[in-house]
């Protein structure tokens, strides 16, 4: 069982750190006026987009929740944002070529799989932006998301307030503040202080972005740490050698994948290999569905989505999602 819980961790950990850089870089550099001006208007064109940055922008989902919660907070539409969360780790070049070479050279399998999750996505992303109704984040977050959606405000603003009062000396406050008197009225002119050189102001911008990055990796890396533990177990004592040999029919054998996906946590850079294993036991379509199931839900993502998203939720969501995955494996 420790073996399995260290090569749990290890495998893991370095996507979680690049997840919580991602974060941290999205949390200083992505601003609300970006998102609306970069992404569609229409719902349906701003989920499709969500599905294909995946591509250009990889992750794993070991470390996909962290960059979604971030996505949330500053303004992305939550089908955009969960439409990545589910495609990310399934259509990013690494996984991909990694899918290629398990199976034998085949492209085959890994369109299979980059079809199913485009259809899991499209249908989730698609009950996010027209059926579903309420946050999805923890109450604990949304004063947080509505805060980060707010305009900044501007660095160099001067804000002049008129009050009446008794005459008084004209005086110079501390810093950047002056008190000018008028008659009866009283000028308070602020100024902020003048920007920062770019050099000193992009080391400032670096320095946040570590800091973000530190407090989400210490942050999620509990969950990782308690998911692994759970897999490494469940791994251990659960009898899956009784499992293999439940695939008698073509729905018990994709349901039985189903929860092979779950249970072992693997990455998607490397659970192709595993699925290879498996394809004389069980044949393409429950093969299909661990392969696309498994980036979507396993124990390590299922608890970092706990720390930021609700329960009900949470439960809605993984349910959706695996009865897409069973249909679409039921008619590759």
């Amino acid at each position: 069982m420790s073996m399995i819980f260290l090569s749990v961790v290890i495998e893991a950990l370095p996507f979680v750190l690049l997840g919580c850089l991602i974060s941290g870089a999205l949390q200083v550099f992505l601003t609300p006026e970006r998102v609306r001006r970069l992404l569609p208007k229409n719902k349906l064109a701003s989920i499709l987009v969500g599905c294909v940055l995946g591509f250009f922008f990889p992750s794993c989902e070991c470390g996909i929740v962290p960059i979604i919660n971030r996505f949330i907070t500053k303004g992305v539409p939550i089908p955009t944002a969960f439409a990545f969360m589910l495609t990310a780790p399934i259509v990013n070049p690494i996984v991909l070529f990694s899918t290629y070479i398990a199976f034998g050279n085949s492209t085959k399998f890994a369109l299979l799989r980059v079809g199913g999750a485009f259809f899991v996505a499209i249908i989730v992303g698609s009950w996010l932006a027209y059926f579903h109704q309420g946050s999805v984040l923890k109450k604990g977050r949304l004063s947080l998301a509505a805060s980060n959606s707010q305009v900044p405000a501007d660095l160099t603003l001067t804000e002049e307030v008129t009050t009446k009062s008794e005459p008084i000396p004209a005086m110079t406050l501390m810093g950047s503040t002056s008190t000018e008197v008028t008659g009866s009225s009283t000028v308070v002119k602020s100024t902020a202080a003048m920007p920062q050189p770019p050099r000193k102001k992009f080391l400032d911008q670096v320095n946040h972005v570590l800091h973000h990055s530190l407090d989400e990796f210490f942050d999620t890396g509990r969950y990782l740490i308690i998911g692994a533990l759970i897999a490494s177990a469940m791994q251990t004592y659960l009898p899956t050698a009784a499992l293999l040999t439940l695939g008698s029919s073509k729905l018990l054998a994709i349901l039985v994948m189903l929860v092979l996906a779950f249970v072992m946590s693997l990455c998607s850079e490397a659970d192709a290999f595993i699925g290879a294993s498996l394809m004389s036991l069980f044949g393409t379509a429950p093969v299909v569905a661990f392969l696309v199931l498994g980036p979507m839900v396993d124990i390590k993502n299922l608890l970092m989505m706990n720390r930021y998203f609700s329960g009900k939720f949470i439960l809605a969501l993984v349910a959706l999602i695996v009865l897409c995955v069973t249909g679409y494996a039921w008619v590759v």
